[in-house]
Formats: structure tokens, sequence, C-alpha cells
């Protein structure tokens, strides 16, 4: 671990020292001012999601506190029914001889907005009074329903039950109300004699539910109501909840004390405010999830990220331009010296900035203006050593050819072979005269296939009926250029070598064609080959020696190509026993003209 760790050090260090200057400027004083502004902008953002929380815990306490009061007005509506019922009504009756009918029925018009039915129950379950409606649901026994067992059980309480359909009492319009049931422990009075019955005040769920249908926390909050067992009481989405497509935490809600909480509850973040309902034991619970509060602020969010988009982009700018006014001037520098590297010595040293880069760029220039003196030297210096050695090469003509050339031509005037010593005497001269080429090196192909026919006049002269020679030239390739005393060298080979033995067979071509972007020149003869280990050393100067002809042996002619045109040029020696010989010349295409009026710029 430790070791991984210093390698990776050790690579950082070597990738920062590579850096540029300007760039290692901008990049430390954008980074500090980036983490500044990172850690600024957290900051900011945690105040404001804290600020955002306070904001929506005091609004959701200020929002239930209101639907408490309005819950709690509504339920003390229904207990003023109830005590007026049973303190006004019921203790002041005795059901032996007085109906409480009118006054029940009363008591219901009074507050029928707000009321299903009022009913007064005997303790076995028997009817006392009813309002509005009187007929019981067959099988239906008041004393077995859970809101009077509740009342019987602890008499000294008033009860509430969750909401359920109201199911006493025969409808005659078939309408089915969801009501909340308020019942309390009554003393009924008869003949004098006190026994026990209840009083069932059933509300209109409706009501209940208007006061919280209309409560918007902002955004996706909601609120509900449990009773203190976690029943819900209402719910906004209770339609979901019956249908198990939607989950709450009513039960858990029911163990909360009153406040403001933060949950996690289906995987969801959420601000859950607790309030409860004075003497009924239900609680209201309001929620806003934490995406929500968040949400609500987007605009906020969106701009404050633009704001620290904006200041790191103007950082980055006044960095940029900072650095660039330090470090511009290396920057040229380092440039100038680059393009010195490439081996652009004519590139211009930059100078300017402060007085120490200044000072480098002369020293630098000065250094450059030397260099280049220099190279200038090497330059001529290996120019001339190259023009030295091809006139060496070139001038390597043996004497043994113009002796034997001569003394063919003294036997044929001997002889008073006139026109043919003629021929010959005016073919050796030609010869000499494109050797010569004015002191030009570079000739065309035409004049050096030219002075390659004048050699073969001669030869075939001497060597009577012994070969025939055959020209394949592409017209194209006669304006290239070539340097001269190439082909020739090649013939002379093939006469001595191959054609020496043969008796009115030998037959050499000399062919000129064009493949891909370079020139080819061919000499091939059916002599007899050569072998392979020979073949392989003909071009070799070390081991090539010449007892016959010009003296411009094969390696001559290889290495003045070479030297010309450049190492992927020069001659190639192809043959194979039995079946002759070529002798193949590559050459870059050059149109003659085009060169010669380049050199003359």
């Amino acid at each position: 671990m430790a070791s991984n760790l210093r390698k990776k050090w050790s690579y950082f260090k070597e990738a920062y020292k590579r850096k540029s200057f300007q760039y290692l400027i901008s990049i430390s004083f954008t980074a500090v001012a980036l983490v500044g502004m990172i850690f600024l902008g957290i900051s900011l953002y945690t105040r404001f999601i804290s600020s955002a929380e306070k904001i929506i815990r005091d609004n959701n306490k200020r929002v239930i506190d209101q639907v408490n009061l309005n819950l709690d007005g509504y339920l003390r509506n229904m207990r003023r029914v109830s005590d007026s019922m049973y303190y006004r009504v019921i203790k002041n009756s005795d059901l032996a001889v007085d109906s409480i009918d009118d006054e029940i029925s009363l008591l219901y018009d009074a507050n029928k907005d707000l009321l299903v039915s009022i009913v007064v129950v005997e303790d076995n379950g028997k009817l006392v009074s009813t309002a509005p409606l009187s007929k019981l649901k067959k099988n239906v026994a008041p004393n077995e329903q859970q809101w009077f067992q509740s009342a019987m059980e602890k008499i000294e309480n008033m009860h509430f039950s969750i909401p359920h359909v109201q199911n006493l009492f025969e409808d005659p319009d078939f309408r089915y109300r969801w009501v909340v049931s308020l019942s309390r422990a009554v003393e009924l009075t008869r003949d004098g004699a006190v026994h026990q019955g209840v009083l069932l005040v059933d509300m209109n769920f409706s009501g209940i539910e208007q006061l919280f249908k209309d409560v918007n926390l902002g955004g996706s909050g909601y609120i509900y109501l449990i009773s203190g067992d976690g029943d819900i009481i209402y719910h906004p989405r209770h339609k979901l909840l019956y249908s198990n497509i939607l989950k709450e935490n009513n039960v858990e809600m029911a163990d909360y004390d009153d406040g403001t909480y933060v949950e996690t509850f289906e995987k969801e973040k959420r601000v859950v405010t607790v309030k409860s309902v004075g003497y009924t034991g239900w609680k209201i619970i309001g929620v806003t999830p934490m995406k929500g509060i968040t949400a609500n602020y987007l605009q906020i969010q969106v701009f404050a990220v633009f704001i620290l988009l904006f200041t790191i982009f103007l950082i980055i700018f006044v960095n940029q331009f900072v650095s660039s006014k330090i470090a511009d001037p290396i920057k040229k520098l380092g440039k100038s010296v680059k393009s010195l590297e490439e081996g652009d010595f004519d590139a211009n040293i930059a100078i300017g900035g402060p007085y120490e880069i200044q000072h480098l760029g002369r020293i630098i220039q000065s250094m450059v203006t030397q260099m280049r003196k220099l190279m200038d030297d090497i330059v001529a210096e290996q120019e001339s050593k190259r023009k030295s050695e091809l006139d060496a090469l070139q001038s390597q003509i043996n004497p043994h050819f113009l002796y034997n050339t001569l003394d063919s031509i003294v036997w044929m005037i001997e002889n008073e072979r006139y026109p043919e010593a003629i021929k010959m005497v005016t073919s050796l001269a030609r010869l000499f005269r494109i050797s010569l080429s004015k002191g030009n090196n570079r000739i065309t192909v035409k004049d050096e296939l030219e002075h390659a026919q004048y050699y073969l006049t001669i030869q075939m002269m001497r060597y009577k009926n012994k070969f025939t020679v055959q020209f394949e030239t592409d017209p194209a390739a006669l304006k290239c250029t070539t340097i001269k005393l190439i082909v020739q060298p090649l013939l002379e080979n093939s006469i001595y070598h191959a054609m020496e033995l043969m008796d009115g067979d030998g037959e050499i071509t000399v062919k000129t064609y064009f493949n891909k972007e370079d020139l080819y020149i061919d000499v091939v003869d059916n002599g007899d080959g050569i072998p392979k280990e020979v073949c392989e050393n003909l071009l070799n100067a070390a081991v090539t020696t010449h007892s016959k002809g010009s003296g411009l042996g094969l390696s001559n002619v290889n290495k003045r190509i070479q030297l010309a045109f450049g190492e992927q040029y020069g001659l190639e020696i192809i043959s194979r026993l039995g079946y002759g010989t070529t002798a193949r010349i590559r050459l870059p295409c050059i149109n003659h003209h085009m060169e010669s009026r380049e050199n003359i710029k």
C-alpha cells in the first residue's frame, strides 16, 4: 500500500514538473479559489437547507395549530350538543311521565348541518328517543355496538370513534353516511329511579374532512388525522392507502409526542409535525417530504449555481490573464527553442518580458547565430566532399576500354574498312561528348540511353553476331532526370560476362518504365546467370573487381545513385542460373526541365 502511494506521488511530481509555467500559476490560483468557492457554497447551501427546514417547521406548526383550532371548535360544537341534550333535557326529565322526543328533534334541527343523528339508549339496549331516524335495522342491537360498550366501560369520559358508516337505522333514502360517533354514559330517570344509559351523537364526517381538505402545506406536503391507537380518521390519499398502493407511518405516529421530527420512511426523508387534539386522543400529523423543501427553492438554487459558475469562470479568466502576462515571454522563448530543436535554425528568437528573460533570449540568439554559421560550414564541407566523391567515382574509367576501342579502329583502317572505322570513331566521340555533358552530373534519361546506344554501337562492331540489343522505352521517361554513366556499366557487365561466350543467340533488352512514383531502368540478358553467393556481393565495393571494360563497376553505380538521390534508391541485381540476369536501376521520378529551372533560381 505504501509502495503504491509512493509511486503515485512520484508520478504526480513528474507530471507536475512537465507542466508549463503559465499552467502551474493558473491552476494553482484557480484551485485555491475553487476550493474556497466550493467550501463557501457548501456552507451557504447547508445554511440554506437548515433555514428552509426551520421555515418549513414553523410553517407546518402554524398551519397545524390553525387546523387544530378549527377542529377543536368543531368538536366543541358536538360536545355542546351532547351537553345540552344531557344537562338540559335528560337530567330534567322522568322518562315514565315525560317525552324527550320534541327536545331531541329541536336540537337536531338546530344542528342538522353538522349532525347525522342523536340517539338515547337504555343500558339494556332499548331506544329511548332518536332524531331524525327511528327504525332500527334488523338484527342490530345498540348495546352491542363499540360506541355503546366504550361509553359504559368508562362512564366519566366522552368517547370519539373512528369514521364508520351509520349502521343503526334504516334510511328511506338509502343514504349511508360516514360518521364519527361521540358517545357518553348518562343517568336516565324512570319513576324516580336512576339507571344507566348512553347518549350518542353521530357527527357528519364530511365536516371534519372539509377542515383538512382545504389545508395546504405547500408542494407535496399534506395533513392527516389519526386516533390515539394510530387508526386513520382522515387522510387525503385514503383510497391509495386502503388499496395498499401507498403506505403511511400512522401506527408509529401514535407514540410520538407533540413536536417536529425528521424521519426516513420508505427510503424518503421527510419533516413530520405532530399535534394532539385536546381531550379526544386524536393526533394531527403534518408531513412534508424533504425533496419538496429543496424543490420549492429550485429557482434560488439555479440562481446560486449560476452565480457560483460565473464567479468560477471570472476567477479562471482573471487567473489566465494574470498568468499569461507572467508566462507569455517564457512561453514564446520556449517555442523559439523548440523550433531550434526541430531543426528550424531560421526561427526568430523571442526577446521580451522582464530583464532576466530578455537577457536569456539574447544569449540563445547569439548561440543560434553561431550554430547557423557552424551548420553552414558543415553543409558546405559535406557538399564539397559529396561532389568530390561523385567526381572520383565518375573518373574511374579504365583506359583498357579506350585502348581496345582504338586498337579496333586501327585494325579497321589497316584493312581498309573505312566506313566501319569512321562509324566507330564517331560513336566514340559522341560517347565521350555525352560523358562530359558540359560538366553536368545530371542529364536526361534520353541522353543516358543515347550514350548507351553509342557504347553498344562500338561493342557490336567488336563482337559481330554475338548478340542483339532491344530498347523498350516509355516516352514519358525520356524527360526524367538521371545521373550520367549508370546504364553503360550495366551493359558492359552483360557483354563481358554473359554475351562474350554467346554465338549469335545473345539478347540484351533495355527497359524503361514507371512503377508507382519511381522510375525503373532494367538491363536484362539471357546469359547463364550468376551464382547466388556471387550475386549477393556484386554491390559490395570491398569485394568487387574490374578486369575489363570502362572500370565503372556495379558497386560504383549503386553508390553514385545513392549519393545523388538517397539510400532508398540504387541498383538491384536479380539473377537465376540458366535463366539470365536483370540489373534494375531505381530512380526518383524528377522532370529534368523543372529541376533545371529550380537550380537556376
